[in-house]
């Protein structure tokens, strides 16, 4: 284990989904809670293909708000969405106290092929929407005046923030590696304030993807998602789902491995490398992508001393 932090504070969160069953949702209760213990900046919870776990998606939203510290991300995406569903499920999440989301075009669920989107083509119409709609709900802010009844102060109400999506080795649907980059800095122009990547194998892919976003003028903070891949099955469905290439070294170390505990610690070494070497280079922090479990993201921030190994206890 590693005995020395990167940085003083290298800022971290996480991204989990909402429970499939009733019967998971304690377990996943007791994971924010474990995560929320360690400090992360925000916790995100994805929607789901089509709002496929929407409802779910708010329930778990409103656990992280009323019963931790930690500022909650709201996933929502284009995808099978009209403006009329979209702007309400917005008003869901702002009506709950949910200020941060993260704007997605979104996948088409299973079973549904391309084209499958609404009236919203694009994750920089939904940021636009987004702000449109809680300045049309809310102008401003009030709050009570104690002793006064009926009396309120009235503020400039807090404005939600939006962070969007990058893809260092290109979008499966793109026509070339760098029109991501465009993508991203219409997002960037619509009012996104961060971007947080899909994942990647290789600190090479973020860092010089970050450069090139740079030299075209991308401003915003963008963020590596790392995940730690703890067994040749877990890759075979990453690589299906994202259309990344084979990372060929850590396939063939979990392919050969025999116990489950080994590849356990194969993934999590090569995730604590990239985190590590990505931190080195100038990321701005690290979201770790946390399947809905909290030993093996913790275990990933301590090994690239992230997280000193108390705040684990």
């Amino acid at each position: 284990m590693s005995s020395e932090t990167l940085n003083p504070r290298v800022p971290f969160s996480f991204e989990l989904y909402p429970p499939r069953s009733e019967s998971s949702q304690a377990a996943l209760h007791e994971t924010v809670r474990r995560l929320a213990a360690a400090g992360p900046d925000f916790i995100s919870v994805t929607y789901g293909a089509g709002g496929s776990t929407g409802g779910r998606s708010l329930e778990v939203l409103r656990f992280i708000r009323e019963h931790t510290d930690v500022e909650p991300l709201a996933h929502i995406t284009c995808v099978g969405n009209t403006y009329a569903g979209a702007a309400a499920l917005i008003r869901e999440f702002l009506d709950a106290g949910i200020l941060s989301f993260l704007a997605l075009r979104g996948d088409p669920p299973a079973g549904h092929e391309e084209p499958f989107l609404g009236d919203l083509e694009s994750a920089a119409q939904l940021v636009q929407l987004i702000d449109r709609v809680q300045a049309e709900r809310s102008p401003y802010e009030e709050a009570p005046v104690p002793g006064l009844p009926g009396a309120a102060t009235v503020g400039a109400r807090r404005k939600a923030t939006v962070a969007v999506a990058a893809f260092p080795n290109g979008h499966p649907r793109s026509t070339h590696r760098w029109q991501d980059i465009d993508a991203l800095l219409a997002k960037q122009a619509a009012g996104a304030s961060s971007a947080i990547t899909q994942l990647f194998f290789h600190s090479d892919d973020y860092l010089s993807f970050v450069e090139k976003a740079r030299a075209e003028g991308v401003t915003i903070p963008i963020l590596p998602g790392i995940m730690p891949i703890v067994s040749p099955v877990r890759l075979a469905r990453v690589l299906e789902l994202t259309g990344e290439t084979l990372p060929s070294e850590l396939s063939i170390a979990l392919d050969v491995e025999p116990t489950p505990e080994g590849r356990h610690e194969i993934g999590v070494e090569w995730a604590a490398r990239l985190a590590r070497e990505v931190v080195a280079g100038g990321a701005p922090g690290i979201h770790l992508y946390a399947f809905n479990q909290h030993h093996t993201v913790l275990t990933v921030l301590e090994e690239a001393g992230v997280l000193p190994a108390a705040r684990m206890r």
